[in-house]
């Protein structure tokens, strides 16, 4: 793979490229998603040392910014400084898409409120890849996380028994 310094930089417009990251097997990610990201000139993750494993079996070289959520919204005006430098920057998560249970609200949040241009790049999914063996109906519904008090998970409990097909 051609270094970032060496490549096109002209294939993307600038702006925020949500991208889907392989979820166990790195090699279930798309062409498209390791074309954005060798493309990038940054890359907001959760964990760097969790990209970096993906980014160096793709021999990619863009800066990574740790982004998670202990940190995120400390991150919100470096990164949308980086954005309104017109560069290319893509945001992952560990494994997924970014925002479905992950770090990445507040920045498209912020994103949006700036008109900043959003770009979604899709990929592997739990979810489907699941429904798709399960047997089940093609309804479903997606939670995410249960929150961590009980109260709350109780409470959650209640509202989520409530609901039919």
């Amino acid at each position: 793979m051609i270094p970032l310094s060496q490549t096109k930089k002209n294939k993307y417009n600038f702006g925020l490229y949500i991208v889907s990251t392989p979820i166990g097997n790195l090699n279930d990610i798309t062409l498209r998603a390791l074309d954005v990201l060798s493309q990038s000139e940054y890359i907001i993750c959760e964990d760097t040392r969790v990209s970096r494993k993906l980014l160096d079996k793709y021999e990619i070289k863009s800066i990574l910014v740790s982004n998670h959520k202990f940190n995120e919204k400390k991150n919100v005006d470096k990164i949308i400084n980086i954005l309104n430098s017109k560069k290319i920057v893509s945001l992952i998560s560990d494994a997924g898409t970014p925002c479905i249970s992950d770090p990445g609200k507040i920045i498209i949040e912020e994103c949006i409120k700036r008109e900043i241009n959003i770009y979604p790049i899709p990929g592997a999914s739990a979810v489907t890849t699941a429904m798709s063996i399960s047997g089940f109906t093609d309804k479903y519904f997606f939670y995410g996380f249960f929150p961590q008090k009980k109260k709350d998970i109780l409470r959650d409990f209640s509202i989520l028994s409530k609901i039919t097909s």
